[in-house]
């Protein structure tokens, strides 16, 4: 049995308005991260406002542990859903110190058992120095771990996340992410996490369900998903994509350019997504293409750090390519251009115009 199951759950914030969920079905297993994501307004809010009992849906049931939370005529109150929930701004007192955030609401426990239980907490965040300050002395990634400690204290069955790293630059969420994975598995708790942020999802949740307009567009566990996008929304959402038109013939696809390997097999006109990396540029310095590699024109070049993204024409295609940063290539150099990786098959209804045989 899953703990968390969400069935057809839908929600309107107005009557006669669009569904901002609609027909949601999700199942969390115990101990699982599951991460909600997608562009703003796709309705991943309003699923954890649904969970945690915030909202009322118009149809639809929400279920923990076999308990019916969410459903025709019933309601149960948000603080008996053992749902703990941190928000992007974290809602720390200000007038408390590190240690009594954490311990608030614990009032059913002893006081000493609610002290051991926020000092283990705050160990394991590495925060064990800082239980006498209060939340205005903290950073910013400081502050998170404090709401992030409070919301374990409760031991709650399911842990809601919206957008918790939103307020922390991107070298710390980076290092945020990898802490709180940490945390998470030694705790063994369940996790609901709301995020626009796709690298979020792709590096914290054991699944991941990309919403489209209050709906999935497409679930399953990360590295399917970015790998085999099912359409070419769900492809850019994810880091961007080149969408090539073919025609397959089963594990393959001839394309402008050649014949390409496909994830899964495919027959007729086809609309393909070739990922930035699966592609490589090298330096051409001869007049014809060599070794089966197409000739490419650099049109743009932009410096990310860890590497280089281009623009490049080819065979009558813009495509993206992702390099190595120390890369020497520049708008307006030949290149050639090798297909390093497989295409995946898109359920997108590909062009009219066919590319040659």
């Amino acid at each position: 049995m899953p703990l968390l199951s969400l069935d057809q759950l839908t929600f309107r914030y107005a009557a006669g308005g669009p569904a901002v969920v609609d027909g949601l079905c999700l199942e969390l297993a115990p101990g699982e991260t599951l991460a909600l994501t997608g562009p703003s307004g796709c309705g991943k809010t309003a699923a954890l406002r649904l969970v945690a009992g915030f909202e009322r849906p118009q149809a639809g049931t929400v279920t923990l542990e076999g308990r019916l939370l969410s459903g025709p005529g019933v309601r149960v109150p948000s603080p008996q859903r053992r749902m703990g929930m941190v928000f992007q701004d974290f809602v720390l007192f200000p007038h408390l110190s590190v240690l009594e955030n954490v311990t608030f609401g614990l009032d059913a426990l002893p006081r000493p058992e609610q002290v051991a239980r926020a000092r283990g907490l705050l160990e394991l965040f590495g925060l064990e120095r800082f239980e006498a300050r209060k939340p205005p002395a903290l950073s910013g990634g400081q502050r998170q771990r404090v709401a992030l400690a409070r919301a374990l204290a409760l031991q709650p069955r399911v842990l809601l996340l919206d957008e918790p790293f939103a307020q922390l630059d991107a070298a710390l969420r980076a290092v945020a992410r990898s802490e709180l994975r940490r945390v998470l598995q030694a705790q063994g708790t369940a996790v609901l996490l709301a995020t626009k942020e796709p690298a979020e999802a792709l590096a914290l949740a054991d699944r991941m369900a990309v919403m489209w307009a209050g709906k999935v567009a497409q679930a399953g566990p990360p590295e399917a998903v970015y790998t085999a996008p099912r359409n070419a929304s769900v492809a850019w959402f994810l880091g961007g994509t080149n969408l090539v038109p073919g025609t397959g013939f089963g594990n393959g696809a001839r394309t402008a350019l050649g014949i390409l390997p496909l994830r899964s097999e495919a027959r007729g006109p086809v609309l393909l997504s070739l990922r930035p990396e699966s592609l490589r540029l090298v330096p051409d310095t001869d007049t014809v293409a060599v070794g089966g590699a197409l000739r490419a024109e650099v049109l743009a070049r932009e410096f990310q750090g860890h590497g280089v993204e281009f623009t490049v024409g080819c065979a009558g295609l813009e495509l993206t390519v992702r390099g190595p940063s120390d890369s020497p290539l520049r708008p307006g150099d030949r290149a050639r251009l090798e297909v390093v990786g497989k295409a995946a098959v898109l359920e997108d209804a590909p062009p009219h115009a066919r590319p040659p045989s």
